[in-house]
Order: structure tokens, then sequence, then C-alpha cells
């Protein structure tokens, strides 16, 4: 496992803690709760096996100068609804999956891809990572961006597909059926926590 990662996207309060912003947005609240579950276990299991782990979150300066006004997509939500700020509550990563000393703390990150504006790809050619494992949220926003980034990028990008959710079980499926086989795989979390 020293040529792979475990990645953790947007694993903040702004979508875990019942006070996050991004709450009312959860549609399918059983495949959500099950997919916090399964990240949870995710984590524990790359720890105990000593696999690299990033964790890739949303921090925005005080008036998102970094969003340059954005006029439309998320370059216009995220300032609208006040989400990510900096050193704010929201931003803070849930406590269950908080980052421990040693693993990666992805920074500079402006848009929907973990890859965006950040020292994520660096970070994975200095360690020689190629494959990576993708957890978070939301599928078919962040995740399926960074899952198609790193495929472009020449990274093997492997969805976890039960440790990820997205507002609704339809955008969850499409995503599964439609997107993936084009740019990687997926899995389910019983088969990550074979992997060795």
């Amino acid at each position: 496992m020293r040529h792979a990662a475990l990645l953790l996207i947007e694993c903040q309060n702004e979508w875990l803690s019942s006070q996050g912003k991004l709450q009312r947005l959860i549609e399918d609240r059983e495949s959500f709760d099950n997919s916090v579950l399964n990240i949870e276990k995710a984590l524990q299991h790359a720890r105990k096996i000593k696999m690299s782990v990033a964790h890739v979150g949303l921090r925005f300066q005080d008036g998102y100068p970094e969003l340059a006004n954005g006029k439309s997509g998320l370059n216009k939500a995220i300032p609208n609804a006040g989400t990510f700020p900096l050193n704010g509550f929201g931003s803070a990563f849930f406590e269950s999956l908080s980052p421990e000393t040693g693993e990666f703390i992805v920074t500079g990150r402006t848009g929907s891809s973990g890859f965006a504006s950040s020292n994520l790809d660096i970070w994975l050619r200095n360690n020689k990572i190629d494959t990576i494992y993708l957890t978070g949220y939301a599928l078919h926003v962040c995740v399926e961006s960074t899952f198609r980034e790193a495929h472009d990028k020449g990274y093997n990008p492997v969805l976890i597909e039960d440790a990820t959710a997205a507002f609704n079980t339809k955008q969850h499926k499409y995503v599964l059926e439609n997107v993936v086989h084009h740019f990687g795989e997926h899995i389910p979390t019983d088969l990550f926590l074979a992997v060795q």
C-alpha cells in the first residue's frame, strides 16, 4: 500500500454536523448516514495498514476573494450560502474523521475538484502514490470532479461507492452506472477493508 492513498473529501462540519449548512440538501438520509459510518471504517482500516491519508477540505477567506465574485455555479453558490469560511465551524473537520498526526491536509483548494489550485497533486507525486481511494461529499459534484481529474492526471482512482453520498439515490446511481467506468472503478467498503 506504499503507492496508495485514501482521500476524504469535505468530511467537514458543513456536511456532517447537524448544524452544518449543507444538511438541508440531503434527501436520502439513510444512505448519507451509512456513508459516514463507512468512511469511519475506511479511515480506521487505512490507519491500521499504514496507508497514506489525505483530508481534502474547503476553506475560504472572508468575502470569498478566491472565487472572484463568481457569477454562476459553485463560485456563486458558496458565497451566497456562506459555507466553508476559513477558521469557521463549518470548515472544521468532523470530529470522528479529523486528521491525525502524519496525515496530509490539502490546502489551497478553490474549486470542485480536490486538485483545483491545491497541493494535492504534488503531495501524491512526491510520495509516489498512483492509486487513490475516494470517499466524501458530494458524490455527484466534488467527489466526481476529483475522480475525473485524478484519471486525467494519470492516477488510478477507485471510488468507495458506499463511503460517499449524493443528495439523493438517483444522483448516486447515475454516477455509479454512467460515469465511473469512464475514469476508474468502484468498490464497496467491505472490499476496501480487505486491502492489505
